[in-house]
């Protein structure tokens, strides 16, 4: 059975600093492509970043670049989005999504991607 489980959520300050986490049980992350996705109410899904597999490039949205950092830890088969600076703007549930690499044609896209997490909730206020 395949499980991924986010965590790290919660409330976070404007500037500050919040680092998800997505572990993994029943696959091994290190051959698929992840993508972490977020949805703040009343707005569709979006994805803010993937990670290709091999090199395990990684790929941001415009408006997370420079303030997000996703990271795999293929030893703990656990992947990270680590939020800084964020801004109430990102306040959303975020999920971490994995993808056998033949599924997923655009790493943005929801649709390829095979196994969800359940997500964690995170709010950006003062």
């Amino acid at each position: 059975q395949v499980q991924l489980v986010e965590s790290g959520g919660g409330l976070v300050q404007p500037g500050g600093s919040l680092r998800l986490s997505c572990a993994a049980s029943g696959i091994t992350l290190e051959y698929f492509v992840i993508g972490w996705f977020r949805q703040a109410p009343g707005k569709e899904r979006e994805g803010v970043s993937w990670s290709s597999v091999g090199d395990e490039s990684t790929f941001y949205a415009d408006s997370v670049k420079g303030r997000f950092t996703m990271s795999r830890d293929n030893a703990k088969n656990t992947v990270y989005l680590q939020i800084s600076n964020p801004k109430p703007e990102d306040t959303a549930d975020y999920y971490c999504a994995a993808g056998y690499p033949s599924h997923v044609d655009y790493g943005f896209g929801a649709e390829g991607y095979d196994y969800w997490g359940q997500g964690t909730q995170v709010t950006v206020s003062s």
